[in-house]
């Protein structure tokens, strides 16, 4: 009795162990390199690459919590910023996804296409954020 007890809450532990250790490793090795248009044309210069990881967790987090809608959308410019993650040692098959940003006629909020048919306007509080980590600057001192 007493040996499968201690069998237990061995292997319990370790499970926690390789629990935790294999979400570390997942979130390690990616950044996010930013791109800027230049002028008004669909031309685009490389901006910034973000490379803190709290940063890049970040803004996947308020992604993954957008309210994506499926919707081809036709934007009267083209995207002020747009961004891509990098993974260091990349999966198989996996394919890169494109992020475009516009910033709302009234300097509040960003408007988000993901690919080719995905599209969101997040609120305030994630704009801000999203555009400050992505740019270093305020959404709000354009």
């Amino acid at each position: 009795m007493r040996f499968t007890k201690n069998l237990f809450v061995s292997l319990t532990m370790i499970l926690f162990a390789i629990t935790g250790c294999s979400s570390g490793i997942e979130n390690e090795e990616q950044s996010i390199k930013v791109q800027k248009r230049i002028g008004d044309e669909n031309k685009y210069e490389d901006f910034k690459e973000i490379t803190d990881n709290k940063k890049v967790q970040k803004v996947k987090s308020i992604l993954d919590k957008a309210d994506w809608e499926n919707a081809k959308v036709d934007m009267v410019r083209p995207a002020d910023y747009r961004f891509g993650f990098q993974f260091k040692n990349p999966e198989k098959g996996a394919k890169a996804v494109l992020y475009e940003i516009w910033i709302s006629p009234n300097i509040d909020k960003v408007e988000v296409v993901k690919g080719d048919n995905e599209y969101v306007q997040l609120n305030e509080e994630n704009s801000t954020v999203l555009f400050e980590i992505l740019t270093g600057e305020r959404l709000f001192d354009l």
